[in-house]
């Protein structure tokens, strides 16, 4: 059998994105994901398998949403392209532009004498915490060859969005439908249906026979209001329970590690269960 078996339970990840960890509503997520974990736990157990629970992340409320390529663009130093009306981030023409994953963003700068210039304008930006250069990149062990040459961190209750567009009317056709390879970063409105269709049901439908019968279409049901976000992850929290979770049956763990720590950790765990 293997020495090592992983599981992922998704159940609180969305609904958390879409309400925030405070609304009541997400109550029955929590009882899924108790009732699913207990039913694993208890059948390892049976079979004689150590079981650990790591939580990938903690998922603050947020309110504010940080639009950073926007801002980028505002300054000159992101270039889009006009494609039959709607508007395409043009990366190898930017001097600068943005990748962001909640409430981390990494900001590629093409030119290294303009780096400063650039923190400084995204420091300035309501709802950025601090921004990381590369010797506090490397201090964080965060210097990877793929990392931007600047991370911006959001402050408590905002995160980044990938938004370049001013105007609605030319955002490209992919932003209103869930597409992760096209969007310069993550985009957590994927998770909800656009309020504005009156008959969201009948809109999917439609859009779904007519993928069957061959024409080609856009499942173009998702809004662009950054607004219905209301958790997000990526910040170090400042409450502690806030922050991710690592149990490991018979195994003694610090009350504290850094990330970088968990993966030698279940290393080691794997190993002594093997024994």
């Amino acid at each position: 059998r293997p020495s090592l078996s992983l599981v992922y339970l998704p159940h609180l990840d969305y609904n958390l994105q879409r309400l925030g960890p405070d609304d009541p509503r997400i109550g029955p997520d929590l009882e899924a994901i108790d009732r699913v974990a207990g039913e694993l736990i208890d059948f390892y157990r049976a079979r004689g398998v150590r079981v650990g629970v790591l939580s990938e992340y903690g998922i603050e409320a947020v309110r504010q949403p940080v639009h950073l390529n926007r801002l980028l663009r505002r300054r000159g130093w992101l270039a889009v392209k006009d494609e039959l009306g709607t508007e395409t981030l043009e990366v190898f023409s930017s001097a600068a532009f943005a990748v962001a994953d909640h409430q981390v963003a990494h900001i590629y700068v093409r030119d290294p004498a303009r780096v400063c210039e650039v923190r400084e304008a995204v420091a300035a930006e309501p709802g950025v915490a601090e921004v990381l250069g590369r010797e506090e990149l490397a201090e964080r062990g965060l210097a990877h060859e793929r990392s931007g040459d600047l991370v911006a961190v959001a402050a408590k209750g905002a995160w980044f969005t990938y938004y370049y567009w001013e105007d609605e009317a030319k955002a490209p056709d992919f932003a209103r439908t869930v597409d992760i390879h096209r969007k310069p970063g993550y985009d957590p409105v994927e998770l909800f249906l656009d309020p504005a269709i009156r008959f969201p049901k009948l809109a999917l439908g439609s859009r779904l026979v007519r993928k069957k019968l061959g024409f080609r279409t856009l499942m173009d049901v998702i809004p662009l209001d950054a607004g219905l976000v209301r958790g997000s992850h990526g910040r170090v929290p400042e409450e502690t329970g806030d922050w991710p979770v690592l149990a490991l049956e018979g195994t003694e763990l610090a009350r504290q590690m850094d990330a970088v720590e968990v993966f030698p950790q279940l290393v080691r765990f794997a190993r002594a269960s093997e024994g």
